[in-house]
């Protein structure tokens, strides 16, 4: 059973009073009680220093942080301190989720800032939710800036609510350094990767390599890999334990980025939260876009490559079509498929290396067929 749950304002306090976690699906249930305590002493904090701003910006973000999401990041993290020995008090464990999570809502909100997108997390953007609200007051200026602007600030105070609980956590523990030095690279490789995604839209390629280039630094590396190195080094894991992670990482994270490509196409917004066709509509580079075009053109299929060019018809309903039918008929939707599943069974693989105790393995199998679309027993089956 959980221990008492510390206060967030100070991470130091919290590790008075011991909180273990033995299990991911637990210690997700512990880390959104250690969000919610940051999140009220963040409000706090922004309606003692403007109440306009604690209104309109801390209220929306912290709303938008409590509609949640699959919070696998945390479980990543779980799973890392466990594999590397972690055990006892898990608070640090804990508070490091929950700055990962705010973390990952800064990036959301940028990320649909820069997509245009106008849902997430089966509810309006954040900079289309600034627009309404601003509609509403009846003013001059134009809703759509107002709204981007509002929303860009927004994901800047989920950053520095993140960047200050996960600084309050690495000072709080022995393995700080450790931890801040993991997380830092992983700001780095997140920015670098959002940077080569416009990129190639921006360029229209649609080469192999670069696609997975973005996968790895935007994806694989944020969603997977650092989560469990950021929990290793909470439990001081040694070299061969981090490469065994790292790798694992890689490979899950992977699986996991390629099935939001296949959900970004074919997906259903009611299920995921957020439109079936953006990434086909703005031309996304992904690793499922480039395999079609690689095959359109080894097979000579001159419609397929037509329907996936950057200047392909314009018309939306009938490029969309297209798409669909040359993603299907190239094989690409397929070979993709094949690829979750050797990704999911690799990255098992390389987990098992770390010599985690079973039930922790079955813990990264369970998450892993979570992220990947990949059942656990058919992941174990194909290891």
């Amino acid at each position: 059973m959980l221990g008492p749950r510390p206060t967030v304002a100070g991470p130091a306090e919290a590790h008075h009073a011991p909180l273990t976690a033995p299990g991911a699906t637990r210690a997700i249930r512990a880390m959104e009680a250690v969000l919610e305590r940051v999140l009220e002493a963040r409000l706090r904090q922004a309606r003692d220093t403007d109440a306009v701003f604690g209104l309109d910006m801390a209220d929306r973000l912290a709303a938008y942080v409590r509609r949640g999401g699959k919070r696998l990041r945390t479980a990543f993290v779980w799973c890392g301190w466990r594999a590397a020995g972690g055990s006892g008090d898990a608070s640090a464990v804990l508070h490091t989720g929950a700055a990962l999570e705010l973390l990952q809502a800064c990036a959301l909100i940028h990320d649909d800032v820069m997509d245009g997108s106008p849902l997430r997390r089966g509810a309006p953007a954040m900079h289309v939710d600034f627009a309404h609200g601003h509609r509403a007051g009846r003013t001059g200026a134009s809703a759509e800036s107002f709204g981007t602007s509002a929303a860009v600030l927004a994901g800047d105070l989920a950053l520095a609510w993140a960047d200050d609980l996960l600084t309050e956590t690495a000072l709080a523990s022995p393995h700080g350094p450790r931890l801040f030095e993991e997380w830092r690279a992983m700001r780095t490789e997140m920015v670098a990767g959002q940077y080569r995604d416009l990129r190639a839209q921006a360029s229209g390629s649609s080469g192999a390599e670069e696609a997975q280039t973005i996968a790895v630094l935007k994806s694989a590396r944020y969603t997977v890999a650092r989560p469990l190195a950021l929990g290793a080094s909470l439990a001081g894991a040694d070299a061969r334990t981090l490469g065994a992670l790292r790798a694992a990482g890689r490979c899950a994270g992977l699986a996991f980025q390629l099935r939001d490509d296949l959900l970004g196409a074919f997906g259903d917004p009611a299920l995921t939260g957020k439109p079936a066709d953006e990434d086909l509509r703005s031309r996304k580079l992904t690793p499922l876009l480039a395999v079609a075009v690689r095959l359109a053109e080894a097979t000579g299929d001159r419609d397929a490559a037509a329907a996936l060019a950057p200047d392909a018809d314009a018309r939306p309903g009938h490029t969309l079509e297209r798409m669909r039918a040359a993603l299907e008929r190239t094989g690409a939707r397929a070979e993709v498929e094949a690829r979750i599943a050797d990704l999911a069974a690799s990255g098992l693989r390389h987990f098992e290396a770390t010599g985690a105790a079973p039930g922790v393995r079955r813990e990264f199998a369970a998450l892993v067929g979570r992220a990947s679309g990949v059942a656990p027993r058919q992941a174990e089956e194909l290891v």
